[in-house]
């Protein structure tokens, strides 16, 4: 291939960098074989959207965390006051999880909330069923169940009635309530809105955990521009 100066226009011999007439430095750059010692093209390779979810490793990881944190979040669970921040903590901890399994460069934080969803729905629904579990084995297998009928009339005739004085409630609507939470129905009843409440609870606490893992790995690993 012959390089002729861009300045006089003159030969240039090949593997030389300056013009032999005027001196001018030849930048000469040849294109043969660039590819092929340089990296692999990449543009046929599909780029991730930050918002999408590969479920199938993000559900292994909230299989791992969330029924040990369901377990421990159940109503009778020693450590059920901790529930809240425990499931908070396991959203975020299968998003990090999920991000070194998979090292996309970041997630947004709807990818991480949706993330810690699915996570908070497995550890709500193990909470639910490992405290309707404990409570059947009490009554039926450990025959405990005279313990806990005790423990409910105690709660109602003394610590509700109390608060339903101190709030104002008159005599024939605290006699009223305390007829309907009284018999099994009522007590059922009450442990049914007891047990959604404290899934709907863990859940967005869980949720509010996946966005917040998913804020914490984008700032570090998103790139700037």
């Amino acid at each position: 291939m012959e390089v002729t100066c861009t300045r006089c226009n003159q030969t240039v011999e090949d593997g030389k960098c300056f013009c032999p007439v005027c001196g001018l430095p030849q930048l000469v750059y040849s294109t043969e074989g660039a590819a092929e010692q340089g990296q692999p093209e990449r543009w046929n390779e599909a780029v991730r959207d930050a918002s999408s979810v590969a479920w199938k490793p993000a559900l292994k990881s909230a299989v791992l965390l969330a029924v040990p944190a369901g377990i421990l979040s159940s109503m009778l669970s020693p450590v059920s006051i901790l529930g809240m921040p425990m499931m908070a903590i396991a959203g975020a901890w299968v998003v990090l999880l999920y991000m070194r399994s998979q090292r996309p460069a970041w997630i947004t934080m709807g990818a991480g909330a949706r993330i810690g969803l699915v996570t908070g729905l497995m550890g709500a629904w193990v909470a639910a069923a490992t405290t309707g579990i404990t409570l059947f084995a009490m009554r039926f297998w450990f025959h405990q169940g005279g313990f806990y009928d005790d423990l409910w009339q105690n709660l109602v005739n003394n610590q509700m009635s109390q608060q339903w004085q101190t709030m104002g409630v008159d005599p024939q609507s605290i006699a009223m309530m305390k007829s309907w939470l009284l018999p099994p129905e009522g007590r059922a009843g009450w442990l049914l809105a007891a047990l959604i409440l404290l899934s709907m609870t863990l859940l967005l606490f869980s949720v509010a955990g996946g966005a917040i893992g998913a804020r914490i790995t984008a700032k570090a690993r998103r790139p700037t521009i």
